[in-house]
C-alpha cells in the first residue's frame, strides 16, 4: 500500500490557484485572506486595516427600519402596528447574556478572537465545500452577516431594487467587499457594538427582525428575559428564517435548538446539566406565540378608527412633504403614536351599531357611529356594522375598509344626508342674525327660491311638514320642537341662506365628498339645504353637535394626540385649532332648545332621554325614507348616528330589520336606539358624571326681540 503523500507546498498553492479559480467564476467565498489564514490566522487581516475604508453606510442601529405602534388614549392599549420590517431596536444590555452567547455559539464562535473576517471559518468552509464535498459553506463571520444584513436593508429602504440584487448576490465581488467592510467595521466598533447590531438587524422568522421582536413574538416576553432553551431557539431560526422558524416547522426547530444547544456546551457557554435539561424540554412547551399581523388589519373592532388615525398621518405634511414620505415614516420610522380613541368608546359604538342592525342583516344597511368630546376635537371612536377587511377598499358588502362615519378624503364615503338633525344649525344662524326664538312666523307650502336673499335661482320650491301642509304662524323654537320643515323655509327666507351656511361651517360643518367639501358648492348650496339635503359624514355632524356642547367652541377632529419617533423627539400633529365659533349664549340657548324643548317636552327625540334621568341634548331626523339620523351630546361627549344605504338610495319602507317590521320607518325606531344605547353604555363605563346644569338659555334670544351678536362672538 503506497504511503499517503503530505500537502506539499506546490500542492498546496495548486489548491489554492484552484480556489482562486473557483471564486472567479463564482464562488461564494473570497481567496484574498486564504493565504495569511494558513500561517498567521487573523495577524495578517489586522494588518491589513490601514488600507480598508468605508464610505456611505451607515451602521448606527437605530437607524435601522423599526416597526411604528399606534396606540389607544391609555397610551398602553396597542391599537395597532405598521411595518415594512417588524423590529424593536434594543441596547444590547437589554438582550440576556444566553441570547449573546447563542448567537456567537451559533453563528461564529471565533467572533470574540478575529479582526472582522474569520479567516479560519473560510479556509473550513472551502475545505469542507470543495475538498470534501460537503454541505455548500459560506464561512461569514458575524461582523459580516451584520454588513450583509444592513446593506440589503438600506437598499430596500431606498427602493433600490439593483444595489438589493447586489447586496444579494452570489458573487467574489460581493463577498469581497463585505469583508472589507467587516474589517473596517472591527476598526471602528467594539465587538459589543457589532453584536448589538447583529441582534437588532438579523431576521428571527418570518417577518420578524430583530431579537426583541423574536423574543416578544415567540415567547411574549423581553429579550432580557429570554432562558437558555428560549435563546436557543431564537438563534437557531437565522441559518434560515423560513424552515426554522417554530411556528413554521416545530419538529425542525426543535433540531436546530439542539444543535445551538450542544455548541454552547461545547464553548463552554452552558453545563452539561444545563443542555441536558435543556434539549429535553420539547420546544412547544416554551412558545408563547403573539399576533404579529402588521396594519389595521389586526386591529379588531379599533381597526375603523385606526385606519382614520393613519390616514390623518398618510394626509399630514407634518409627517412628510409627499404622501411617499409620510409612509416611509410610518412603515419604517419606529413611531410611538398616541391616539384619542377611547377603548370604552370605541368598544360601546362597535356594540351599539352591530346590535342595531347585524352585519349580516339581510337588508344590507350601514349603522354608523362616531363619537368626540366636545372642546377639544378628540374623536373618542366609531361604530360600524361592517366587519373590516383591508383587501376591499369598496363598500357594499359585510367586508370593507371603508369607514362610513368619515369624510371621503378619510378612508370614507359620500356621507349621509342629514334630515332634520341639521336644524340645530339653523336655530343658531337665526339667534346670529339677532333674532329671538320666540318670534312668531308665517309659513308657507311653497316658496319662491328668488326669495331668498344670497340665492339667484328661479322657479318655486315646494315644502310640507312630515305630516303634510304648514303650521303658522310658529316660532323656531316650536319648529324645532316639532321638527317642522316649512318653519325652517321661513327662517331661511329671512336671514338668508348665505347666513346659514356661514353658520354652519363656523361650527365645523363641511360635506362628505371629496372636491364638495364646501357648503358653498354647487352640490349643497341651495334652500333644501336647510333641511339637510346635504351629504355630510356622521363624524362631521358629531362634530357640529360638539361646538353645542362646548359653550360654542369648534375644533377640528383630531385622532393623534401625540408622535414620538424612534429618537425620542416629539413630532408636530394636526392642531385641533379650537376657537369660539358661536357666542356662549347661542351655544346655550340651542341646547336648552334641544333639551327643554325636543327631548324634555314631548317633543320628537324624547325617546333619546339617557338613564338616571341625565340631561340630554338630542335631535332625531329622517331623510324621507332612506336615511334615519340621531344627533346629540351631554357636556362631555357628542356622538351621531346615520343609518341608511352609503352606496345607493334605499327606502326603509315595508323592511324587516334586525326582525322588526315597519312599513314607515323613522329614526326614532333604529337610529335613536343605537345612539342611546352608545351613550348610556359609554358614560357609564367611563365613569362619566352627570352635568345637569348646561344648557342655560340667554335672554337675550328668548324674548319677542333681539339684538344681533357682535363679530367677537361669532
Amino acid at each position: 500500500m503506497p504511503k499517503k503523500k503530505s500537502i506539499t507546498v506546490r500542492r498546496f498553492f495548486t489548491l489554492l490557484l484552484a480556489y482562486a479559480m473557483f471564486c472567479v467564476t463564482g464562488g461564494v467565498v473570497a481567496s484574498g485572506f486564504l493565504l495569511p489564514a494558513v500561517f498567521g490566522a487573523n495577524t495578517a487581516v489586522k494588518a491589513l486595516i490601514p488600507s480598508l475604508k468605508t464610505e456611505g453606510i451607515n451602521f448606527d442601529v437605530t437607524d435601522l427600519p423599526q416597526k411604528s405602534t399606534i396606540y389607544a388614549s391609555d397610551g398602553k392599549t396597542v391599537i395597532a402596528q405598521y411595518y415594512t420590517q417588524n423590529r424593536i431596536v434594543v441596547p444590547l444590555n437589554q438582550v440576556s447574556s444566553y441570547m449573546q452567547k447563542a448567537v456567537v455559539a451559533r453563528e461564529d464562535r471565533r467572533f470574540f478572537e478575529h479582526a472582522g473576517v474569520d479567516v479560519q471559518g473560510v479556509m473550513r468552509a472551502f475545505v469542507q465545500t470543495y475538498i470534501k464535498k460537503g454541505d455548500t459553506q459560506g464561512g461569514s463571520s458575524l461582523t459580516q452577516q451584520y454588513v450583509k444584513n444592513v446593506l440589503m436593508s438600506q437598499a430596500e429602504e431606498d427602493n433600490d431594487p439593483i444595489a438589493v440584487y447586489h447586496a444579494s448576490e452570489e458573487t467574489v465581488a460581493r463577498k469581497l467587499r463585505e469583508m472589507l467592510i467587516a474589517v473596517q467595521m472591527e476598526k471602528k466598533y467594539t465587538k459589543a457594538e457589532i453584536l448589538q447590531g447583529y441582534l437588532n438587524i438579523a431576521q428571527f422568522g418570518n417577518g420578524i427582525y430583530g431579537v426583541e421582536t423574536a423574543a416578544q413574538r415567540f415567547f411574549n416576553k423581553s429579550a432580557k428575559d429570554l432562558t437558555i432553551v428560549e435563546a436557543a431557539t431564537i438563534a437557531a431560526i437565522t441559518k434560515n428564517p423560513a424552515k426554522y422558524d417554530p411556528t413554521e416547522n416545530l419538529k425542525e426547530s426543535q433540531t436546530q435548538r439542539n444543535i445551538v444547544l450542544d455548541l454552547m456546551y461545547q464553548q463552554g457557554y452552558i453545563t452539561k446539566a444545563e443542555r441536558d435539561k435543556a434539549k429535553a424540554t420539547p420546544v412547544k412547551d416554551t412558545l408563547h406565540v403573539q399576533n404579529v399581523n402588521a396594519g389595521c388589519q389586526a386591529a379588531g373592532d379599533a381597526a375603523f378608527f385606526c385606519e382614520y388615525a393613519t390616514k390623518q398621518i398618510l394626509n399630514s405634511k407634518e409627517f412628510g412633504k409627499t404622501e411617499a414620505a409620510r409612509e416611509k415614516l410610518l412603515e419604517q420610522g419606529g413611531l410611538k403614536i398616541y391616539t384619542t380613541m377611547d377603548v370604552n368608546a370605541n368598544s360601546a359604538a362597535m356594540k351599539a351599531a352591530r346590535e342595531t342592525i347585524p352585519v349580516d342583516d339581510p337588508t344590507g344597511f350601514e349603522v354608523a357611529i362616531a363619537a368626540i368630546r366636545p372642546g377639544t376635537g378628540e374623536v373618542l371612536g366609531f361604530g360600524i356594522n361592517r366587519t373590516y377587511d383591508a383587501s376591499q377598499s369598496s363598500g357594499g358588502g359585510t367586508k370593507t375598509a371603508l369607514n362610513y362615519a368619515v369624510d371621503q378624503v378619510d378612508g370614507g364615503g359620500w356621507g349621509f344626508q342629514v334630515g332634520s338633525t341639521w336644524k340645530p344649525i339653523n336655530l343658531a344662524a337665526w339667534m346670529r342674525a339677532g333674532k329671538s326664538i320666540n318670534q312668531s312666523l308665517k309659513t308657507y307650502t311653497s316658496y319662491s327660491l328668488s326669495s331668498f336673499p344670497g340665492y339667484s335661482g328661479t322657479g318655486t320650491w315646494p315644502v310640507q311638514n312630515s305630516g303634510g301642509g304648514t303650521t303658522s304662524p310658529e316660532t323656531p323654537l316650536e319648529s324645532l320642537v316639532k321638527s317642522h320643515n316649512t318653519t325652517q323655509a321661513s327662517m331661511a327666507q329671512i336671514i338668508g341662506i348665505n347666513s346659514i351656511a356661514d353658520t354652519a361651517k363656523l361650527m365645523g360643518y363641511h360635506n362628505s365628498p371629496s372636491g364638495q367639501t364646501d357648503i358653498y358648492s354647487s352640490n349643497s348650496y341651495n334652500p333644501p339645504m336647510v333641511i339637510g339635503s346635504v351629504q355630510a359624514s356622521p363624524l362631521t355632524m358629531a362634530n357640529v353637535y360638539a361646538t353645542i356642547a362646548a359653550n360654542g367652541v369648534e375644533c377640528t377632529p383630531i385622532a393623534l394626540k401625540k408622535v414620538v419617533n424612534k429618537d425620542g423627539d416629539s413630532l408636530k400633529v394636526p392642531s385641533a385649532n379650537c376657537h369660539q365659533a358661536i357666542s356662549s349664549g347661542i351655544a346655550q340657548t340651542v341646547a336648552y332648545a334641544l333639551n327643554q324643548g325636543v327631548v324634555q317636552s314631548g317633543g320628537e327625540a324624547a325617546t333619546t332621554q339617557l338613564d338616571n334621568n341625565r340631561k340630554t341634548f338630542a335631535k332625531t331626523g329622517t331623510n324621507e325614507s332612506t336615511y334615519m339620523l340621531t344627533g346629540g351630546f351631554v357636556p362631555q361627549v357628542a356622538a351621531y348616528v346615520a343609518v341608511g344605504n352609503a352606496e345607493s338610495v334605499q327606502s326603509f319602507n315595508n323592511k324587516t330589520i334586525n326582525g322588526v317590521y315597519h312599513s314607515t320607518w323613522y329614526g326614532m325606531y333604529i337610529a335613536t336606539p343605537a345612539w342611546k344605547a352608545f351613550m348610556n353604555t359609554y358614560l357609564a363605563a367611563a365613569k362619566i358624571p352627570a352635568n345637569n346644569s348646561y344648557g342655560t338659555p340667554d335672554a337675550a334670544y328668548t324674548g319677542t326681540t333681539a339684538t344681533a351678536t357682535s363679530s367677537s362672538t361669532q
